[in-house]
């Protein structure tokens, strides 16, 4: 059987991805930070098939031996400082774990070995945030970067890395450059499920308001399921390449708002919402749309699930976990 390593096992694509893989009969390993992890023993009840083993992307010895322990054919680097906003106040943080953290990864292996003739095949998770200031619409593989973001910054160190090693050392190495993708297992810090939260919440009277900051900023957003598939697919390649997937569409986060409240039949959606300046970033990145066309040219990759059915699958999964936390009947 195939084996997989992934960091961020525990974030929302971790888990898809780990579910993917094992469906496809895989051995699946999972790198954990800390022993009193409380995300492991959830993560694990739901995934037994997940074997956990502890590293840290800020420590190259515990990579190195995590990797000794699970020889992998696939390593799956998920894990990062993800959440762009807090990275404006942990910069620090931000640039050792989500960039350097990807050098650490590629040193391990290409100490245990990810040349030709023992292959370890290393997929690194870029991130539209690195386009930032848009140079050109929509972004493709050869679009210029400018980074607005200390977590844009560090994303876009792991990406240069990690074309240096796979052109240095002849490691199987492959970046995508993932869009904004979204699902019912994504953190509540992130705007579309604390909107999606909020909305479940006011329609079951458990909340008044849904306070955010820039309605105008436009993202690509797909589902996170669809894009697993993406990664999975650049490492069964005969040739290591980076790409950008995304859906090619454009949504604002008023539509975004406006949609959830509509999925639960409010809408005069505006006296539920207020604008809150703290939420507004220092650098705002205002337009995203990706072009995957390599994608779906070379990969055969394409999303299934577009935006309505996406804002409604997550609306409907806060519905039931809000309603069944406050013992409400559906």
């Amino acid at each position: 059987m195939p084996r997989a390593f992934i960091t961020g096992i525990t974030g929302q694509d971790g888990q898809h991805l780990a579910q993917f893989l094992h469906d496809k009969g895989y051995d699946v390993y999972g790198m954990v930070k800390g022993q009193s992890n409380p995300r492991i023993a959830a993560l694990v009840e739901e995934m037994p098939f997940i074997e956990t083993i502890p590293g840290d992307l800020a420590d190259l010895p515990s990579l190195v031996a995590a990797l000794e322990v699970s020889q992998p054919d696939e390593v799956y680097n998920l894990g990062a400082i993800s959440f762009v906003a807090l990275s404006f106040n942990q910069a620090e943080l931000t640039a050792n774990i989500t960039g350097l953290g990807v050098l650490r990864m590629l040193e391990a292996i290409r100490m245990i070995g990810g040349s030709q003739n023992n292959p370890i095949r290393f997929y690194q998770a870029s991130s539209s945030e690195m386009f930032g200031k848009v140079r050109e619409t929509p972004q493709n593989e050869a679009t210029p970067f400018h980074p607005r973001s200390p977590y844009g910054c560090a994303k876009v160190f792991g990406h240069d890395i990690v074309v240096n090693y796979r052109e240095s050392y002849d490691l199987f190495a492959c970046s995508g450059i993932l869009f904004n993708h979204e699902g019912p297992r994504r953190g509540i810090e992130f705007v579309t499920r604390k909107v999606t939260n909020a909305v479940a919440r006011i329609k079951l009277g458990l909340q008044h308001e849904l306070v955010l900051g820039n309605l105008d900023s436009k993202r690509d957003w797909g589902y996170a399921g669809d894009y697993v598939k993406a990664m999975w697919m650049m490492l069964q390649q005969d040739q290591p390449d980076d790409f950008v997937i995304a859906t090619g569409e454009t949504h604002s986060i008023e539509d975004l708002v406006q949609r959830a409240f509509a999925e639960v039949g409010i809408d005069n959606w505006t006296d539920y919402v207020r604008q809150d300046p703290k939420f507004f970033r220092p650098a705002e990145v205002d337009l995203l749309i990706g072009d995957a066309t390599k994608a779906r040219t070379e990969l055969g990759w394409q999303p299934e699930v577009d935006f309505p059915a996406l804002v409604s699958m997550m609306v409907q999964n806060d519905l039931e976990i809000e309603a069944k936390k406050a013992g409400i009947a559906l």
